[in-house]
């Protein structure tokens, strides 16, 4: 895919899914396994800026990953690496990624069905 511009809506995403995660102190977090989910931080290139996210914890070991606010070109094969303060957590491989912001913007550009309509609907009985 060959976006129209640098920060066209279709680079950024704000969900993604690692593989089984390595975790390197606590395997994994215990805030993680009591809540399901933890707020921390993730980096998926060298250098950039920590992105402030939330993680929800899967069974097989695999997180979905909610970003605070969109992230431009995230790619599977990427890892993500996760961060509370200074400490490094641990990483795992991007697999799959959410929609993109331009595929949310399409969804709620569409208009749903008509006020009539639905008052035609009747309930099943």
């Amino acid at each position: 895919f060959k976006a129209p511009s640098r920060d066209h809506p279709a680079l950024y995403r704000d969900l993604l899914r690692t593989n089984r995660v390595h975790w390197i102190a606590e395997e994994p977090p215990a805030l993680l396994v009591r809540e399901k989910m933890m707020d921390c931080h993730l980096r998926f290139r060298h250098q950039m800026a920590l992105v402030p996210c939330v993680l929800t914890l899967n069974q097989d070991g695999s997180v979905w990953v909610t970003l605070v606010k969109p992230a431009r070109a995230i790619t599977p094969g990427q890892f993500a690496v996760f961060y509370k303060g200074d400490e490094c957590l641990g990483s795992g491989k991007i697999l799959r990624m959410g929609p993109s912001v331009y595929t949310m913007q399409q969804g709620k550009n569409r208009e749903g069905p008509k006020k009539e309509e639905t008052d035609k609907i009747e309930p099943a009985t």
